[in-house]
């Protein structure tokens, strides 16, 4: 099938790389010309393990390139999948006006029949905003298809080409026949490809990742309890997902969640309910609980110290939302580094893939280290923020001989206590 991506970020380098690897022609195109260079010189512009590998042989096969001449690649498709951002608008909704673009071009380029796919996070309504902008432009038939995408950054590869499920919300069976022909490659170990109405497949990822957000602010509320009863938020962790009706997934605590899904899609989804005079309660708390949380590692020191942290200078590990990604967007470290600077301290920071992002974030304000030991000598204490595997085992007498004042804060709770106090160290976690 010849398939056009409108968009080189994440979603659409990814959607058309797994395309392209199961026989699919994919032209990739972009408005950013200094991307797509990127992209042709075999550089690409974020990181994922292993698709850079994936594009690599998929470009030397020839059934993936990438262009700026983002009508041609209409022209050339028989499916356009719309994967351009929607930025977050000052009022928490989702900023349409990349899609309702896309949706402009692809009119003017309409040379026949097409499937035109809304694979970008999108609030309910917006396929019909998107068939309104294509109508406006050509008297060539359409289908507009949600098809809203479930990828983890980290693990966005499998996540495709092994999906829990395919979602589609589509209106007539020419349409649908040929969603199912493309995605049948992915379903084949029986996952399902759920075809629904539009709005309920629009409204479907918001719902899927409120739920997640709320899980996450949940376990953190669990934790802060916890530490005022004296209890173990792990054994109760423990406990609850022992229940086939809960599950262990996401229920760890932490310092919040970040990225550039949840906290937006949370957000979006709010909107959508104000729009329709809907007070959405249980995600309001959800975000309240989720800010407050990122503050958390911030509120230990403090303590620990006295309220006086000027002068100190902490090692962090971890400036990333989480592994396996170099992506810093709503980062709990951020919150942290920023608190820690404000009160006077100094930060010395590592992270296996997020120096550069955090770079471009931070500037200067913060040094930068190679390897986790290099970001330990000559601080006070340490700060666990993100649990990278390279954190996961670290030698504690090391850090006891290192650490000037001989503290860990463990925003991931991913050490044991006991162990790290044999080694004489003061030790901090959420709700343990």
């Amino acid at each position: 099938m010849r398939i056009g991506v409108i968009g080189t970020g994440y979603v659409g380098l990814v959607v058309g790389t797994c395309f392209a690897d199961t026989g699919n022609e994919v032209v990739c195109a972009d408005v950013n010309a200094d991307k797509i260079a990127m992209l042709q010189r075999g550089e690409v512009p974020i990181y994922e393990p292993g698709l850079d590998a994936m594009i690599a042989h998929n470009v030397e096969e020839g059934r993936l390139s990438f262009t700026t001449d983002t009508g041609s690649a209409v022209r050339d498709a028989e499916v356009v999948f719309i994967a351009v951002g929607t930025p977050e608008g000052e009022d928490g909704s989702a900023d349409l006006k990349y899609v309702l673009a896309v949706a402009k071009l692809i009119g003017e380029n309409m040379n026949g029949y097409k499937i035109v796919v809304d694979k970008s996070t999108v609030p309910v309504g917006t396929a019909e905003k998107v068939a309104a902008a294509i109508r406006a432009e050509t008297e060539q038939e359409f289908s507009v298809v949600s098809n809203p995408e479930f990828l983890k950054e980290g693990a966005a590869i499998d996540d495709f080409l092994k999906p829990d499920r395919v979602v589609i919300g589509v209106g007539d069976e020419r349409a649908r026949a040929r969603m199912e022909e493309l995605y049948r490659p992915f379903t084949r170990t029986g996952k399902p490809i759920m075809f629904m109405d539009v709005r309920s497949a629009e409204l479907t990822k918001y719902a899927a990742n409120a739920m997640l957000a709320t899980r996450i602010s949940f376990m953190n509320e669990i934790a802060r309890l916890c530490d005022l009863l004296g209890a173990n938020v792990n054994d109760v962790r423990r406990g609850m997902g022992s229940d086939s009706r809960i599950g262990y997934s996401f229920l760890f605590p932490g310092v919040g969640y970040g990225g550039s899904c949840f906290p937006k899609d949370v957000k979006a989804l709010m909107r959508t309910a104000g729009e329709q005079d809907y007070d959405f309660r249980i995600l309001a708390a959800v975000e309240a609980v989720n800010d407050a949380q990122k503050r958390r590692l911030f509120e230990m020191a403090s303590k620990h110290y006295g309220g006086d942290l000027s002068g100190k200078t902490f090692a962090v590990w971890g400036l990333a939302f989480k592994p396996k990604t170099d992506d810093m967007r709503e980062a709990p470290s951020l919150v942290l580094i920023e608190k820690l600077l404000a009160a006077g301290a100094k930060v010395q920071a590592n992270d296996p893939a997020a120096t550069e992002t955090a770079r471009r974030v931070l500037g200067d304000r913060i040094s930068y280290h190679h390897k986790p030991k290099d970001a330990l000598r000559g601080a006070d204490a340490l700060f666990l923020v993100t649990e990278w595997n390279e954190y996961r085992a670290p030698d504690f007498r090391f850090l006891a001989e290192n650490l000037r004042d001989k503290v860990v804060f463990d925003g991931r709770n991913i050490y044991q206590r006991a162990l790290l106090e044999a080694a004489g160290l003061t030790y901090y976690g959420i709700g343990v």
